[in-house]
């Protein structure tokens, strides 16, 4: 075989074995190709339920921490996609989908320090919430003068891990009052519940996420593909007409002209009741 013939050889090699190694890219093929093929399905199946607001992007190697870790953020309402070394969470920040990231220090290929610090390096304000297992104090100086929000070291529990995850969020956001409101809406994200004039208004999850994707950029257009991340993982196929209906039961729910559709652009909130 030739020199040129060899060196196609070994580069199909490197891209099939690139492949194969890492599942973030992947679960990021599939996921844009069931988003590719949603306009043109003959018709919507019914969406299914789901827990899911906030996206985050937790970067953990050891494999018992991460999947109990996902599956509590999961269970308080947020949308996790998981991956466990420092290449394949720069390839997933490259989507700038999240609205923070859960970085373990000690992870192979490459550092989560050294992650964070390119990370700011290129300009990036992405909350970043260190979760590690180094609980020196210079350990603790160093993540957070690299640029991380907050630091908190293993063992740690599940909820006090949720609420700074939301303090972090509300500080990004510039608010320091943990309730959400918007006229007579009233939306607390620990608690999950919604008020409105007073009375108490039950959401679905995926409502409750696109309610509170709203409310967190009250004055802006979100487009359809802004929504769909904020209700769906890597995992999980998007159905054609999500969006749609569950802007349709807030509406019902909050009232008919509660958001507002931006013909060709997408939708947003009306002006407060």
């Amino acid at each position: 075989m030739s020199n040129g013939g060899n060196m196609y050889v070994s580069t199909l090699e490197s891209c099939l074995s690139f492949l194969r190694q890492n599942d973030v890219f992947l679960m990021m093929t599939q996921r844009a190709w069931s988003r590719s093929r949603r306009s043109s399905a003959p018709s919507a199946s019914q969406p299914s339920n789901g827990n899911s607001e906030m996206r985050l992007l937790l970067v953990e190697d050891d494999p018992m921490i991460g999947a109990s870790v996902r599956k509590g953020l999961r269970q308080d309402g947020f949308a996790v996609d998981w991956v466990n070394d420092g290449e394949a969470a720069e390839l997933a920040i490259g989507q700038g989908v999240y609205d923070l990231m859960l970085l373990d220090l000690g992870l192979p290929k490459k550092s989560g320090l050294a992650v964070l610090k390119s990370l700011r390096a290129r300009g990036s304000d992405l909350p970043v919430l260190v979760v590690t297992a180094r609980d020196a104090v210079s350990e603790r100086i160093s993540g957070l003068d690299a640029g991380a929000d907050d630091y908190v070291v293993k063992p740690f529990d599940l909820d006090e891990l949720a609420a700074r995850i939301r303090a972090v969020l509300r500080r990004r956001a510039g608010r320091g009052d943990p309730l959400l409101r918007y006229g007579k809406l009233e939306f607390n994200p620990a608690s999950r519940e919604v008020r409105y004039d007073g009375a108490a208004v039950s959401l679905s999850a995926r409502e409750l996420a696109l309610l509170e994707a709203f409310l967190d950029r009250p004055g802006a257009v979100l487009s359809r593909a802004q929504l769909e991340e904020k209700l769906y993982g890597w995992t999980q196929e998007v159905e054609s007409n999500t969006v749609e209906v569950y802007i349709h039961g807030l509406r019902k729910k909050l009232g008919a002209d509660f958001i507002r559709n931006v013909r060709g652009v997408g939708y947003m909130l009306s002006g407060p009741q």
